[in-house]
């Protein structure tokens, strides 16, 4: 009797260039991260892919009166909620998709390396970098000090005062 031998199943389909990927965008009220927001936009318009919202809602600081303390982490979150939904709003205008919403509460570079931990969807870090005196930001300046070589994805890093036609050029 001759056994014949099986065959192995073909290799599942690879997503070529961006395809499937998820590009992290990190939500807060700076200029730099509408640019940011945009370029991830683009990206997923010409590649493929989805965009996925993070923020971090702080913990309080009023400890010594904690019904006030519930009542701001409450509000905090309530209007960290709207936001997102209004940008995941923004995002599936522009991309077609609604992206995937990460809201956390407690310091923001510990719970951004947590999601990205926890989701191993997610591809690219897309962060904009503040023009002024100040400095380019306190996750850009984390992630390119200290932190340096612990976030195990890439990380573009978008100038904030980069031009909507440049950006759409660029992705």
């Amino acid at each position: 009797m001759s056994r014949e031998t099986p065959t192995p199943p073909a290799p599942a389909a690879v997503p070529t260039g961006d395809a499937g990927r998820t590009f992290l965008v990190v939500v807060d009220r700076s200029v730099e991260f509408r640019t940011a927001l945009r370029f991830a936009c683009r990206r997923v318009l010409n590649t493929g892919g989805k965009v996925a919202l993070f923020h971090a809602v702080p913990h309080s600081d009023y400890h010594h009166f904690a019904a006030i303390e519930e009542l701001m982490r409450h509000e905090a979150k309530t209007e960290a909620e709207r936001r997102l939904q209004q940008i995941a709003a923004d995002v599936h205008k522009t991309t077609g998709r609604f992206p995937d919403l990460h809201l956390r509460q407690g310091d923001t570079l510990e719970q951004l390396f947590a999601v990205i931990g926890a989701n191993p969807s997610i591809d690219m870090l897309v962060l904009g970098a503040s023009v002024g005196p100040e400095g380019p930001g306190p996750i850009i300046s984390a992630l390119s000090g200290k932190l340096a070589g612990k976030i195990l994805i890439p990380v573009t890093i978008v100038p904030g005062d980069l031009r909507e036609e440049r950006i759409d050029a660029l992705t």
